[in-house]
This record gives structure tokens, C-alpha cells and sequence, in this order.
């Protein structure tokens, strides 16, 4: 690299890429049921930030929003499915008695997800979006 270049510090480079890239993510609780509390939005986003690079997270009782900056080898589906399943799994087994009211048959989240591009609009926009949503009070 040109010892002129000054690096952005949000610009990740690989051994052959340079890259930029986020991606806004919704995903749905099973039934759009209001199962989530704030124990378990603080709980998941512990646990989707051990499995992903986080810029923001909020969510509401039926859903969460993710903010997040990944590598072009990841496979976004990948990605998802890897969020989905190890936070389902978690919050099932450390929110039995709560979730059992709300979802049954071993789901948690929607087979479907919400994925958009952060190409066009600020990132500031979006992490104010994010961080804007109404978080249910306990």
C-alpha cells in the first residue's frame, strides 16, 4: 500500500479485497408473536455479537433489526441462518417457561428475513433508524 493512503478505519482489507459492506437485517419472530422482552433484546444481541461484527442492534417484542459488516466470502444466507439458529437455540433454552407461552414446535424465528443493502442510504441514517425502534419496557 502507498505510504500516502490513509486508511479508513471502517474499510477491512483481506489478503486480495478491499471491502465495505453492511447489510440491514430483520428478522421476525415464528407468528409475528410478541415474544420478546428486554431482557431477552439485551440477551440476543450478546449473542448475535459473539457470532457477527454488530455496527448497531434493537428490536421490538416481534422483532430485531441488525446492523451488520461482513467479509465478501460469507455467503449472506449463511450468515442469517447462523444468527437465527444460535439465538434461537440460546434464547429457547434460557427463556423455556417465557417463549413456551408464545411459540411452540422448536421455532423462534420466521423461516423468512428482511435483508437490504446499506449502499444508498448513510449508515448514520440507518444506525438512527435502528436505534430508534421502540424497545418493549419490563
Amino acid at each position: 500500500m502507498s505510504p500516502r493512503w490513509n486508511p479508513n478505519p471502517d474499510v477491512h482489507t483481506g489478503r486480495h479485497v478491499v471491502h465495505h459492506l453492511h447489510v440491514h437485517l430483520v428478522c421476525v419472530t415464528k407468528y409475528r408473536r410478541k415474544a420478546m422482552t428486554d431482557a431477552m433484546l439485551t440477551r440476543c444481541e450478546e449473542i448475535m455479537r459473539e457470532e457477527a461484527e454488530l455496527k448497531q442492534f434493537n428490536g421490538e417484542d416481534d422483532h430485531v433489526h441488525l446492523l451488520v459488516h461482513y467479509p465478501p466470502k460469507v455467503q449472506l444466507s449463511k450468515l442469517v441462518n447462523s444468527l437465527k439458529g444460535v439465538s434461537a437455540r440460546l434464547l429457547r433454552k434460557e427463556y423455556d417457561s417465557h417463549v413456551r407461552r408464545y411459540l411452540w414446535g422448536g421455532h423462534f424465528w420466521s423461516g423468512s428475513y428482511f435483508a437490504g443493502s446499506c449502499g444508498g442510504a448513510p449508515l448514520t441514517v440507518v444506525k438512527q433508524y435502528i436505534e430508534n425502534q421502540k424497545r418493549p419496557v419490563s
